[in-house]
């Protein structure tokens, strides 16, 4: 890979329509530089750039707009946000965005911070505005004014963001074949009071306190005249730390986590080692499923991804400042594939397989597509049976998947085997660039095939 030449710790990262990877911000001399890994490149090596953004960002969140370019928002001591566009090639810029300092719990001194609004949640919506949550507060605002366009009641409760670490996800968009308007929806789950770092961190307290975790979920229509928090059904157990990732089939994983203190070096026990599957399109009270737990801890600086074939990749965990082997929680350099419920071989039978060659891999705005696909059992399909979904790759990080999006497309016409669906209208509900597209049968979902979404 060749080596970094500025410091991508903590940093924040998001995919160019190209496929390229973009590593954005980081840590004192990585803060404003910009790092790009060519997807096509004979010799895969990161190329860096200092200095390229307009102001520093080091646990910042990215949101990829309908262009395909992003905005690179917050961070420590950063009240702002920058605008790269789709070719990476750019004169450093930056906006306020006084939102920021708003929800920034203020500090007790020089390098004592406690923020509680670091990786916030970021959503494009529907209408091409950004959607970002950022301690118990959210507004929607114009990415190219910064001018606010709607604020959100508080969610009451406590702290969502980093360093309580709570999880979030923008729920599936579900697409008709003649263009609807677009339901937006975004869960947020976890978390701690706002006052858990501060009471457990060693910089700020010797009598140290390792709150427990919070278990709720709160749910918002985001594109609602007039949005309310909704209490949700409650997690099976707490979570601080986890990783909330969408699975092909438009369900939820949780995944990774503690259930008592904050993210940190040594800020959190009592690991939570039980994968939990989120439904949030079941009834109330049967929205959660515990499945096999681990017997690894992954806590602060864990991370997750969904594969292709549908498996997890868990990776990562070190609680400490440095490399520790020893004592409690010891830096976890082994890696593990986590194969969800649906992988499970007695549904084999009745698992789709796409046929590659007779599927459609360039996919254009409002144009119809064609996904062809087999299933062993050979079932009679009604409707509803069978969805095909699109899923954008996100970059995760510190129980934050950021630009994690799923798509399910209208379906205009099947025929035994062989589906006709429409694709994203335009960027503002998929942002141009590279998908995963699955064939789902009653929650079972297909291996994935690359796709391109664009003009």
């Amino acid at each position: 890979m060749g080596r970094v030449e500025t410091d991508p710790w903590c940093s924040s990262g998001h995919l160019l329509p190209s496929g390229d990877l973009l590593s954005t911000g980081g840590n004192k001399m990585g803060e404003k530089a910009v790092r790009l890994l060519k997807k096509d490149d004979p010799v895969p090596k990161f190329v860096d750039r200092k200095d390229a953004l307009g102001s520093g960002h080091w646990y910042a969140s990215n949101c990829i707009l309908e262009d395909g370019g992003a905005v690179i928002i917050g961070g420590r001591d950063s009240y702002t946000y920058d605008y790269i566009p789709p070719s990476a090639d750019f004169e450093s810029n930056s906006k306020n965005l006084p939102f920021l300092e708003q929800t920034t719990t203020p500090a007790f001194g020089p390098g004592l911070h406690i923020e509680n609004n670091l990786y916030p949640f970021v959503y494009l919506l529907p209408d091409g505005n950004v959607f970002i949550f950022a301690n118990d507060r959210a507004i929607s605002f114009n990415p190219q004014t910064g001018a606010t366009v709607k604020e959100y009641p508080v969610l009451e409760g406590g702290s969502r963001n980093y360093p309580p670490s709570g999880q979030s996800a923008l729920l599936p968009l579900r697409l008709t074949a003649d263009n609807k308007p677009v339901t937006a929806e975004v869960v947020v789950c976890g978390g701690n009071k706002p006052d858990a770092f501060q009471n457990v961190d060693p910089r700020y307290t010797q009598n140290r306190v390792f709150a427990p975790a919070f278990y709720d979920c709160n749910r918002i229509i985001v594109t609602a005249d007039n949005p309310a928090w909704q209490k949700e059904q409650d997690m099976p157990s707490p979570r601080t730390m986890g990783d909330l990732l969408q699975l092909p089939n438009g369900q939820f994983l949780l995944i990774n986590g503690a259930k008592k203190g904050t993210s940190g070096w040594d800020d959190a026990e009592d690991p939570n080692l039980t994968p939990t599957v989120y439904m949030p399109e079941n009834e109330m009270g049967n929205r959660f499923r515990e499945l096999r737990p681990t017997n690894i801890p992954r806590m602060y600086h864990s991370s997750s991804s969904v594969l292709p074939d549908g498996k997890i990749l868990v990776a990562g965990s070190n609680c400490h400042q440095f490399y520790t082997y020893d004592g409690p929680y010891p830096t976890e350099l082994r890696v593990e594939k986590f194969s969800p419920h649906y992988l499970d071989p007695k549904f084999k039978k009745d698992r789709p397989v796409i046929t590659v060659g007779a599927t459609d891999k360039l996919l254009k705005y409002g144009q119809q597509f064609k996904v062809t696909f087999t299933i062993a059992s050979n079932p009679k399909l009604v409707d509803g049976d069978v969805i095909v979904t699109l899923l954008h790759p996100p970059f995760t990080t510190h129980g934050w998947s950021q630009n994690q999006r799923m798509l399910i497309c209208g379906i205009v016409k099947f025929d035994r085997n062989v589906i006709t669906a429409a694709a994203p209208a335009s960027g503002k509900l998929a942002p141009p660039g590279y998908y995963m597209l699955f064939v789902s049968h009653r929650n079972i979902p297909s291996k994935g095939v690359w796709v391109q979404v664009g003009p």
